[in-house]
């Protein structure tokens, strides 16, 4: 039985758990902040320099937390152990597929993500907008729990519950960003779509469209999970090297 006192911890609750709680508030503080600042930072510096500077603030921020996890994923008190079992790996699998396809909305006007063409806050309401009003945060919860079914580690669960934490303050941050930018346009945009994911078709606001998901953007997300797929062992074995 684990041993307790005021001044220790159990074993199994390592420095990573409170390092990762760390560094997922940093990266949220970051990425909401500079998110906030938008507006104000455009007005400054222009929308493409300031669309370089969000990159090149939150892209090594969530390089190092992916490096992180990857590195230290099985650490903590393992909670279940589920790996083994016919059809676990194919459920994960098939969940982290359908994860990256509510994550794709990034993928939209690729070139104003790249600053390319100037960067724009467009209103959708089409496609995967019409199953979720928040599609990365419904991405990043099954992308959470295929991961935390996979692994069974305190580690895991701690990160994943700091990461939807994240993304369901984002939900609140950015419906009031857009609150704010749009006003009544987009309160009516909040009427006919849900942030529970299908609650606003089978509700009647919104009807399902196939001929909006035949788009570009579907096919490279498509490709790119596949490439992730191939890549996954790699990449477990490049981010082992990498010491953080």
């Amino acid at each position: 039985m684990a041993q307790f006192s005021p001044l220790s911890f159990p074993r199994w609750l390592t420095p990573s758990h409170f390092i990762m709680i760390g560094l997922l508030l940093i990266f949220a503080i970051a990425h909401s902040g500079l998110a906030s600042l938008r507006v104000w930072g455009e007005s400054k510096i222009g929308a493409r320099l300031y669309r370089v500077l969000f990159a090149l603030v939150s892209i090594p921020l969530a390089t190092i937390l992916v490096i992180y996890f990857f590195n230290h994923r099985y650490e903590g008190l393992m909670l279940w152990q589920v790996q083994d079992i016919q059809g676990v790996k194919a459920t994960v699998w098939i969940l982290s597929f359908i994860s990256f396809i509510f994550l794709y909305p990034a993928t939209f006007n690729l070139l104003e993500i790249a600053a390319i063409t100037k960067p724009e806050v467009h209103l959708y309401e089409t496609g995967i907008i019409r199953i979720s009003r928040h599609p990365q945060m419904v991405g990043q919860v099954i992308w959470c729990i295929a991961h935390s079914i996979w692994l069974g580690t305190t580690f895991t669960l701690v990160t994943s519950f700091g990461l939807i934490a994240h993304h369901i303050f984002a939900v609140w941050h950015g419906d009031r960003r857009l609150t704010k930018r749009y006003g009544e346009a987009f309160v009516k945009v909040k009427e006919r779509t849900s942030v529970i994911p299908m609650l606003a078709v089978l509700d009647g606001r919104q009807k399902l469209d196939i001929k909006e998901f035949l788009k570009p953007a579907y096919v490279g997300v498509i490709g790119f999970i596949f490439l992730f797929w191939w890549l996954h062992p790699w990449l477990m074995t490049a981010t082992a090297r990498v010491t953080i």
